[in-house]
């Protein structure tokens, strides 16, 4: 029992040492960070109304036939806004289930796409996600597929090309777009591009050599972005460049990390895929697998900062009358954890899946998600899916629940016998813990049972939320009333009356009622054991409840609804096993005892 005690005593240290923590130092953190964010896009956007003109394309006609992947963007930023960029080049629109947007015949880049089905907001009125944005705005965001070579093989598809559209002027499922690009050495570039229903674009590209001399050249691609996430990454989650390459496997570059080492190069590789991952979309380039290809992670500062992940083949060499076709894929959209794993599957895409960041427990989150996911299809609520998951993992450890709370009650009914062994030996400390264990040996009691419960519930728990903090498909997820987001807070709050009383709370006053309910069932949980004798214990068992609360508010709504109900299971197993073994539940005589008047010391 005493083991017990001070387990739960390094609990509650530890969750007030992590709540001061995030208080007074990550919070403050945080929102400097975000300050600093919109002072850096405020000077960013003061500087293009300044000089207009970005640096000139580098490397874009390299001398080395290998070339050199383009670091630097072209193009005029500082537009007024959104459209006004759109409108600046010629385009052809893409209009899928899933995406609209358009391609940028300059340089056939990806730099304009929504995602029709993901709403900034709950409300389903609010715009759409804007993923793919012109490199003119301070949120330029883009894919581009084009090739280098030496000089005299003349100039190359890069980011100045301009493409010609041949037939067809709208991409959709149904329907390739076909561009069309004639240098002046004779050599023709015809780009195919097809889109799925879903988020996979596939540009294929073939080179005829019409001039009299072989021609060697390598294809390159890219993923380019000028800005990063407002609020900082959390240790739970990866944003930032991505790749799994060569032998290393998988890339996790943080932006911090990039800004410090300005380039990372890993090993040659002949497969896999590389990118640049938000929380819950990706843009990620699929090599072709005819050509070894080098990737690459770079941060430019030269005037305009931004991120890219590139990569650049093997010098392909096409003779005089011949054709060579390579083909790239280029993945913008959703993580949705299906789509994801079926363009593993068709496409042969190598961990494909690891674009989702499950985490180093991913063989606990993973089958999480699919348990969730498929009591969703049954029941039609993310909400519901939580509440049974629960009951479905409080049966699979009902066995050694039940064992941890039945050595519970043993240790309640032999509480008289350990009072009696801590008095006759109140000077022996040695003495008094060698007959404890004689009288757990002799009455068959686990000292540490009571801490099963406990221990079983922190990998559930941190599995669920991860799958509610990275998985897509929990954002925006209903319940019933009130909330409407299952990966977002509780919205109210006590201290505003639940929405009563039209004020703006601080992040740290937001107790809403899924929170509250949840310390209630974890203060009847603690109270259903008896009193601890210290009164340093009594107060952390008093206090460690409340503590939770205010900690658990800001976490997920689904989370906070998970804990609460596992709470109340908790308590409904507890109390009938105690019942069974005949041990007395002391929840009603401990709340008897908060409110019943104490004695006075004698004097």
């Amino acid at each position: 029992m005493e083991n017990n005690r001070n387990f739960f005593i390094t609990i509650a240290l530890s969750v007030l040492i992590l709540t001061l923590w995030q208080v007074f130092y990550m919070n403050p953190k945080i929102e400097g960070q975000r300050q600093t964010a919109r002072i850096e896009q405020e000077r960013l956007a003061a500087e293009q109304k300044v000089n207009p003109q970005d640096p000139a394309p580098a490397g874009a006609a390299p001398a080395a036939p290998a070339g050199a992947v383009p670091g630097a963007p072209g193009g005029t930023p500082g537009a007024a806004n959104r459209d006004s960029a759109v409108a600046a080049s010629q385009r052809v629109k893409i209009d899928t289930p899933s995406l609209t947007g358009s391609i940028n015949l300059t340089g056939a880049r990806l730099d304009d796409v929504r995602l029709k089905r993901y709403h900034v907001t709950v409300n389903d009125s609010s715009p759409t996600i804007e993923l793919l944005n012109p490199q003119s705005l301070p949120n330029g965001y883009f894919a581009e597929i084009g090739f280098v070579g030496a000089a005299e093989v003349g100039a190359l598809p890069g980011a100045d090309t301009v493409w010609t559209v041949e037939g067809n002027q709208t991409l959709t499922p149904t329907s390739p777009v076909t561009l069309t690009f004639v240098n002046e050495k004779g050599l023709a570039f015809k780009r195919t591009i097809a889109v799925d229903s879903d988020y996979m674009f596939t540009v294929s590209d073939t080179v005829t050599n019409g001039g009299a001399t072989a021609v060697s050249l390598s294809n390159y691609g890219r993923v380019t972005r000028f800005d990063k996430p407002a609020t900082p990454s959390i240790y739970v989650l990866h944003e930032g460049p991505i790749g799994v390459t060569g032998t290393e496997g998988l890339e996790e570059i943080s932006y911090s990390k990039l800004e410090k080492e300005k380039q990372l190069t890993p090993g040659k590789s002949d497969n896999g895929w590389l990118g640049i991952t938000d929380k819950y979309w990706a843009v990620a380039l699929v090599p072709s697998e005819k050509q070894p290809f080098l990737p690459r992670y770079t941060y430019f500062d030269d005037g305009r900062t931004r991120y890219q992940s590139d990569y650049l083949s093997d010098a392909m060499t096409v003779a005089p009358g011949a054709s060579a076709t390579i083909e790239t894929l280029v993945f913008a959209g959703a993580k949705e954890v299906g789509k994801i794993q079926a363009y593993e599957t068709d496409k042969k895409i190598r961990q494909f899946d690891l674009l989702i960041d499950w985490g180093w427990f991913y063989f606990i989150t993973k089958p999480m998600f699919y348990l969730i996911d498929w009591l969703y299809k049954a029941l039609g609520n993310f909400g519901l899916a939580i509440l049974a998951t629960t009951v479905i993992v409080k049966g699979i450890f009902f066995p050694l629940a039940s064992k941890s709370y039945k050595s519970m009650a043993k240790m309640k009914m032999v509480q008289p016998k350990m009072l009696e062994i801590r008095e006759k030996y109140a000077d022996d400390k040695m003495k008094q813990q060698q007959a404890m264990m004689e009288l757990y040996k002799t009455e068959k009691i686990n000292p540490l049972a009571g801490c099963w419960p406990v221990m079983i519930q922190i990998p559930v728990f941190f599995a669920l939320y991860k799958v509610l903090y990275v998985t897509i498909e929990m954002r925006h997820a209903p319940f019933f009333g009130w909330i409407q987001d299952l990966a977002a807070p509780d919205p109210t709050s006590v201290f505003n009356l639940f929405g009563l009383i039209p004020i703006t709370l601080p992040h740290m006053l937001m107790i809403g009622v899924w929170p509250l309910i949840m310390g209630v069932t974890m203060f009847l949980q603690m109270r259903m054991n008896p009193a601890p004798p210290d009164p340093t214990q009594q107060m952390i068992f008093t206090w460690m409840p409340v503590v939770f609360t205010f900690m658990m508010a800001g976490f997920p709504a689904g989370l906070v609804i998970y804990w609460a109900w596992n709470n109340t299971l908790s308590i409904i197993q507890q109390g009938v096993i105690m019942k069974r073994q005949g041990a007395k539940i002391e929840l009603w005589d401990n709340l008897v005892a908060m409110f019943r008047k104490k004695p006075s010391p004698a004097k």
